[in-house]
Formats: structure tokens, sequence, C-alpha cells
């Protein structure tokens, strides 16, 4: 039934959970489970669009969660939605065409950064704060860049979308993880299509981690609600932090 043994199948689906509660407060649910997927014996290519198919759901689940509260009006974000997922079909499709060895070498010093400004930065909670850039701006320049590096390599894009929304478009921490997830779900669903174009993913498989990422996303996101940037930003510098080691340790 499954692409892997159940035993492994049983492990990735217990991971999945645990990465949608992670994922849906402070994003790098990758960080557990692309790993896991490739020690499964996932190439590289089936372990980014299986974490996509898996990915898609947690993140669809945190959206509901965040729109049912009133932290993301759906309607208005459609715009910005579509972009970020037109970006992660792009990068999906160029993927085995565009060099990326620099950036990846780039990637941990970005997300090292990134942890040591919500961990320094003070005053950083749920208030919004000026912005420096507006609504349009945003969603042309800061939106389809960040998509288009979802499809393409994936690792640490909710966290870019976070500072983004927290440093430029001057949202309060709760607020930027709502819409934050509802642009990483759009890139993971554009960077799933084109995946899927090329049958990379695991389906069966893939799946069954999707359901384990809704329970976990549920979880994660009613506490993110309830905590706010009391729970968001330590767990975000906590996993840019492991994120950025882990990236090293694969460069090393």
């Amino acid at each position: 039934m499954f692409e892997v043994s159940y035993e492994l199948a049983a492990l990735l689906i217990a991971a999945a959970f645990f990465a949608g509660g992670i994922d849906a407060v402070a994003g790098g649910g990758g960080l557990i489970t692309l790993p896991l997927l490739m020690m499964a014996g996932a190439s590289p290519l089936q372990a980014l669009s299986t974490n996509k198919v898996q990915g898609v759901f947690g993140a669809g689940t945190a959206v509901l969660s965040y729109a049912g509260s009133g932290h993301v009006r759906l309607r208005e974000q459609i715009g910005p939605a579509i972009l970020s997922g037109v970006a992660g079909l792009l990068g999906a499709l160029l993927v085995s065409v565009l060099p990326t060895d620099g950036l990846r070498y780039a990637l941990p010093v970005i997300l090292i950064a990134i942890a040591a400004f919500f961990a320094l930065r003070p005053g950083l909670g749920d208030v919004d704060r000026a912005r420096r850039l507006g609504p349009m701006a945003f969603t042309a320049f800061v939106v389809p860049f960040i998509g288009f590096y979802d499809g393409l390599i994936g690792p640490g894009t909710g966290s870019f979308f976070m500072i983004a929304f927290v440093s430029l478009a001057g949202y309060g921490v709760l607020k930027a993880t709502a819409h934050t997830k509802l642009l990483n779900f759009a890139s993971n669903l554009g960077g799933l299509i084109g995946f899927a174009a090329v049958g990379a993913p695991w389906w069966v498989l893939g799946l069954a981690m999707g359901l384990a990422q809704i329970a976990g996303a549920r979880v994660g996101s009613k506490l993110a609600i309830r905590n706010g940037a009391r729970l968001i930003r330590p767990l975000l510098v906590v996993t840019s932090t492991v994120l950025a080691l882990k990236l090293i340790w694969d460069l090393v």
C-alpha cells in the first residue's frame, strides 16, 4: 500500500503530526519531515515533492483556523495568494534547471539572522507597527520572490514570510503568522502542481502524512491563537536556528 514499509510509514505519519503543529505556529515543519523522507529512501526530488503533498494539508488547515478566528481575511488576500502560488509553481518547474548551490551556502547565515532578529528586537508583539512597504509593493516584490524560493528549494519559507510581514508590512507577530500560513499554503500548492507534472510525489504516503498534518495543524494553530507572540516568537527563534544548523551539517 505505502511506498515504504509499514514501520517507516508509521514513523513518518507521527512525524507529520508533530511537524504540522510546529509549522502552524512558527514554520519549519519541513525540517522534521524532509530529512526523514530522504532517510526512508526517497530521492531528493521525491522527498521535496512528497513533502509538498503533506505540507499542503497542514498549511491549509492552519489557514482555515486563523481565518475562522479573524486573523486573516481570505477574500482580501486572494491576489497575493495567487501570486505566491504561481511563483511556487515556476520555482518547482525550474528546480532542475537553475543552480542553487550558492543559495544553499547563504541560507544558514540568513536563518541565523532571522533568529537573532526575533530574539533581540525589542517590542515585538501582537500589535501592528509602522509599515515600510505598502500592500501593493509588498505583493508585487516580496511575495513572488519568497514563493519562487519555496518551489525551488523550500526550507525556511515560513521564516522568510514572517520576517517580511513583521519588518516590512508592520504586522504584529500573530497576524504575520496567519498571513504567512496563507501564502505558504499557496506556494506549497503551486510547487506541488509543478512536481506532480513530472510524477515525482509518493502519493499514498504523502496523503497519509497529510491527514496527520491536519490534526497537528489544528493543535498548533489553536495554541498560537491562544498565546500569540509569547509562543510564536521563541518557537520561531528555535526553529530558524535548528534549521540553520541542519543546513550547515548537510554542507559539511
